[in-house]
């Protein structure tokens, strides 16, 4: 299809958005209250189309079809058919989002399931291309105690900042927990959100089309979504940290209206308190220098911050600790203990019982006797879920946690062997599958989770840089 617009290629594309991006973000940062009304052309711009295909093509939901059938892993020659087409919808106004297609997958560490929703490839496209262009807009708002779905920043930022804080006089822990958080935001307290950074109304129209695009769910019934953001949309988290930054404006203002640190010390010298709250997308903390009756004020107080944006606690999963109980957060126990030989209390960070829980089934159901038709086979399925585990969790104290994962599942492979084989001898099985007693074959050897190099976290605080800008950093006292 030749509609006379040039379409760049992908590395010259990535280039004009970073450009593009760079703008928005500075204009945002030197304006904090300007409303961008005229960002409709950038999201139909062919460089942001082509960058947005490249994402959509890119990600592990490439082979996943929406309502359509469409694969993005199947759609080839896009600049020549399926771009020019959605670019021509989304000019002419044409363009309406779908239902998106539900599927229930289990829930992470749970014998739970969580809802997915696959939206088409068109979809997703538009969304992506939205997200290009809102996110370093929004970026310039978002608090650097927010770390989930955010550009350079990670769970083990969220780790290092609960860990620095609560080393010092923050020992009181709200563990807050949203009740089916993307389900139930309202989306004209969303909308009211957006419109205060985007006036242009063709880009609200498309954001309010994709949040009541609707749900076509596993048993063929067409739900209508009233509330929340759909789990799986590229847009969706994104538009839960802009509902969800209500928390972390609040608490920078408490912070600032503290005043400064001797003014903080004097206050809860005096009996008062202060607080702090670390955020990974619905997941948070708010840590508390103050008593445990200060931690209990702070349960009611975030209810109500959530209330308008149709979000309420659990009150079964949301919970007061203290320090020395321990957490979970992240998968990661935070926990404060005596320092072995010395009577010094020191936080410890470390992989939680229920991580370790999750992987070792993961292993056990990989090693079941019939899972695969070879060692060589078995070992690509099982390395880089190790490599990827302990890369995560290396960042702890996990020395020995890794020394035990990896005798599970050296003794797990050896069994999958001797039982694959159990009329070989075992002499033939060592010389043919354990040289130097670690399971190979094929070039492949089972990795070692026990040699991974275990170092703490460097903390960053909040001068971790945003892609199109660095910020300053803010004292962390």
């Amino acid at each position: 299809m030749n509609t006379g617009v040039l379409w760049p290629a992908a590395e010259e594309a990535e280039a004009q958005v970073l450009r593009i991006q760079t703008k928005l973000h500075q204009w945002a940062i030197g304006d904090p209250g300007r409303r961008f009304d005229d960002v409709f052309n950038l999201v139909c711009d062919p460089a942001v189309l082509v960058v947005a295909w490249t994402r959509v093509r890119g990600n592990r939901g490439k082979r996943s079809a929406g309502v359509d059938g469409v694969r993005p892993d199947a759609v080839f020659s896009a600049e020549e058919g399926f771009l020019p087409l959605l670019r021509r919808d989304l000019k002419e106004r044409q363009f309406s989002p779908m239902p998106v297609r539900e599927r229930m997958i289990p829930k992470p560490g749970s014998t739970k399931r969580r809802r997915l929703g696959i939206p088409t490839a068109r979809d997703r496209t538009v969304q992506a291309a939205l997200k290009l262009v809102l996110e370093p807009i929004f970026e310039a708002d978002f608090k650097p105690c927010s770390y989930g779905f955010r550009p350079r920043r990670r769970a083990q930022d969220a780790i290092a900042e609960i860990h620095q804080f609560t080393s010092r006089s923050y020992e009181w822990v709200l563990e807050g927990d949203i009740e089916a958080c993307f389900d139930m935001i309202d989306h004209p307290a969303l909308m009211d959100r957006v419109r205060g950074r985007v006036g242009d109304k063709r880009v609200l129209g498309l954001v309010k089309a994709f949040l009541h695009a609707g749900i076509l769910s596993e048993d063929g019934m067409l739900r209508n979504t009233s509330t929340g953001t759909p789990q799986g949309g590229i847009l969706s988290p994104l538009l839960a940290n802009i509902a969800l930054s209500v928390l972390d404006e609040h608490y920078a203002r408490a912070w600032t209206a503290s005043g400064t640190s001797y003014q903080r010390f004097k206050a809860r010298r005096d009996g008062s308190a202060t607080y702090r709250i670390v955020r990974y997308a619905d997941d948070f903390v708010v840590l508390v220098s103050g008593t445990k009756q200060h931690a209990e004020a702070q349960r009611e107080e975030v209810a109500a911050l959530l209330a308008p944006m149709g979000l309420r606690l659990s009150a079964a999963k949301t919970k007061i600790c203290h320090i020395d109980e321990g957490f979970d957060f992240l998968g990661f126990r935070i926990q404060r203990k005596r320092k072995r030989g010395t009577d010094k209390r020191v936080v410890y960070t470390f992989p939680s019982k229920k991580a370790l829980a999750s992987i070792i089934g993961r292993v056990r159901a990989l090693t079941r006797r019939s899972s695969h038709p070879a060692l060589a086979a078995l070992l690509r399925q099982l390395n880089p879920m190790l490599r990827g585990w302990c890369t995560y969790f290396r960042h702890g104290v996990s020395k020995a946690t890794f020394a035990y994962l990896d005798q599970y599942t050296w003794h797990r492979v050896v069994r999958w062997i001797r039982k694959r084989h159990n009329k070989t001898k075992w002499a033939i099985l060592l010389h043919r599958y354990l040289p130097r007693w670690r399971p190979a074959e094929d070039g492949v050897t089972l990795f070692q989770p026990q040699a991974v190099t275990v170092s703490r976290y460097r903390y960053r605080a909040a001068s971790i840089p945003a892609p199109w800008a660095s910020r300053t950093p803010e004292p962390a006292t």
